[in-house]
């Protein structure tokens, strides 16, 4: 029939009037007919529904409880949530907005219900992170403020969150979240560097130092993060790749010198040899860099070889002591260790770099490799070491 709807309990049609679907529904409601009642409410069109939520808002309170059961039953939560507001159960109407997906709406009434951390969740899941976090800080859940910042993109306070908690992983996750264009970048990076060294995972924090060098013009040209790498490379017993990363930074960096070839040539006791013999033992040189305060020669301890500095300064101390004398300074040209090259004695001074050094280094292993095979050569150099060490008692005696 035209202008009805509903069904009955046999599944018929209940001829009801439009304007009559309210009542309707509560006489099923008051008869306790509360399926046939729901079988009726979904019945209705779109527009019937909400005419009847309206007018259902008006009623007495425990009149609009039958009619909630009514809507919850046929899963229109949201009608269920409207038509409790306002009737002092906050907890019930947020879990109904939370059913029907309004969680913007259920934060709120879990807000009003004193539910703050239910309310902080359904915030977050409502996409108002802001709003979380507020609730967040005044409940002092310094992990759930963590997770919140971090999905905020705000990646660095929540990995000093994270630091403060002791929870060194989801600290180097949070890092990991901080964009080459941020300028903690770099710092970010040498503390996920360190945390994984220490972790353990030394390989993976070499991975994140390449990632970050490779993404980032700034970080390519950080000396702290080739230092970094360099101390990673040392760490795995990759000392030579350690020292090639040094050069390269120091190459790069630095401005022209002269040829290590040059300098070594310079020193008196190799100044007799051929140019085939001087060629073979500089190609026995390795080039290393030396940072700041690091000890080139260590008194007392075996020598080790030659050093030829080519670039800085290193001081020369009587002894290791904080108050030790200063003996002298050197620079680029001089040289330190030839008595070791020949002499198994130990070092007579101590030797630190005062300012970054790259010099050329001929181990004693090395030397004497190359008198052994380079006999014309040998004879020269013990010749000339010879008279060297005559003139220099000499000048200690006059």
């Amino acid at each position: 029939m035209p202008g009805t709807s509903g069904q009955g309990q046999g599944g018929g049609r209940i001829n009801t009037p439009p304007e009559g679907a309210l009542r309707a529904v509560r006489s099923l409601v008051e008869s306790q007919q509360t399926e046939q009642a729901t079988q009726l409410y979904e019945d209705l069109g779109d527009a019937q529904r909400e005419r009847l939520r309206r007018e259902a808002a008006q009623r007495p309170v425990r009149e609009r409880r039958g009619l909630v059961e009514v809507l919850r039953r046929a899963r229109d939560f949201l009608g269920a949530a409207k038509l409790m507001e306002g009737d002092g159960e906050d907890a019930t109407v947020a879990d109904l907005y939370v059913q029907s997906g309004q969680y913007l709406e259920a934060a709120e009434a879990y807000l009003r219900a004193g539910e703050a951390e239910r309310a902080a969740a359904a915030f977050e899941r409502a996409g108002a992170l802001e709003r979380a976090l507020e609730v967040y800080r005044r409940l002092g859940a310094r992990e759930s403020i963590a997770q919140c910042l971090v999905r905020l993109g705000r990646p660095f306070e929540a990995a000093s969150l994270y630091r403060d908690l002791g929870q060194a992983h989801a600290e180097v996750e949070a890092l990991g979240g901080v964009k080459p264009e941020d300028p903690r970048f770099v710092e970010a990076v040498l503390r996920m560097c360190t945390l994984l060294d220490v972790e353990g995972f030394t390989h993976r924090a070499l991975a994140v130092l390449a990632d970050a060098v490779s993404s980032s013009e700034e970080a390519r040209a950080d000396a702290t993060l080739v230092k970094e790498k360099a101390r990673l490379l040392r760490r795995m017993g990759m000392e030579a790749e350690a020292e090639a990363v040094l050069l390269r930074r120091a190459a790069a960096t630095s401005t022209p010198v002269a040829s290590g070839y040059r300098f070594l040539k310079a020193i008196p006791i190799f100044s007799e040899l051929s140019l085939e013999d001087m060629k073979d033992l500089y190609r026995l040189a390795r080039q290393v860099v030396v940072e700041p305060g690091d000890v080139l020669l260590e008194k007392g301890a075996p020598g080790t070889g030659l050093f030829v500095l080519m670039e800085g300064t290193v001081d020369v101390f009587s002894g290791p002591e904080q108050d030790a004398r200063h003996l002298n300074t050197l620079g680029p040209g001089q040289y330190l260790g030839e008595i070791s090259l020949v002499q198994d004695a130990p070092v007579s001074a101590h030797v630190r770099a005062r300012t970054p050094v790259r010099a050329l280094r001929i181990r004693r292993a090395d030397f004497e490799h190359f008198l052994d095979t380079h006999e014309a050569a040998a004879l020269r150099i013990y010749r000339l070491f010879t008279q060297n060490l005559a003139a220099r008692v000499r000048a200690l005696s006059s």
